[in-house]
């Protein structure tokens, strides 16, 4: 005690309580920091690691209810299986009504990867001037049923014909099965 007296008369002894206080002051505010801040900023951290993974799920989860709502839009546009073959008479149809000649188009089914659909193939050759076989492929292409051209390829002709065309088609549909919606995982 003596030793504080003597260093509290001295000129700069009153600085020594101030001093005190001061290393006081900075000990708490170690202590604060460490315990207190540090701490917080751990578990602050940990939050954001959370929230940024509950921000992942969400996406994924909003990804997913659009897959399967763009999933069962598609499938009901599918046709279905046993309406393959009055499909393929719409297409006859069509191409008659675009004066396009469609002898003796074959169709078929292969299966596909995907459970309850089959993939519907119509196959054959088309003739006709370039007007319509352009009309016709249009009209085949914007129908409403999911149909698309898999294949066109010109077939060589040894007469010149006056501006008639002769390709080999291949159409292309998919069909859903008549069991139902296909699983969706």
């Amino acid at each position: 005690m003596d030793f504080i007296h003597e260093q509290l008369r001295k000129p700069y002894g009153s600085l020594v309580p101030w001093l005190a206080l001061v290393l006081f002051l900075a000990g708490i505010l170690w202590v604060v920091r460490t315990v207190g801040v540090d701490g917080a900023e751990q578990s602050r951290a940990k939050l954001e690691l959370e929230l940024d993974r509950a921000r992942q799920e969400f996406t994924r989860h909003k990804e997913a209810q659009k897959a399967r709502k763009d999933l069962a839009q598609v499938w009901s546009v599918l046709p279905v299986e046993r309406d393959f073959a009055p499909l393929a008479l719409g297409i006859t149809e069509e191409a008659k009504h675009d004066r396009v000649v469609l002898p003796a188009l074959s169709y078929k089914t292969e299966p596909t990867l995907v459970p309850n659909t089959s993939k519907g193939l119509l196959e054959g050759t088309m003739s006709g001037r370039y007007e319509d076989l352009r009309r016709f492929l249009y009209d085949v292409e914007t129908a409403e049923e999911l149909v698309y051209i898999e294949d066109l390829e010109l077939v060589r002709s040894d007469s010149q014909q006056d501006q008639t065309l002769t390709f080999n088609i291949k159409i292309a549909t998919y069909l859903r099965g008549d069991a139902g919606k296909p699983a969706v995982q």
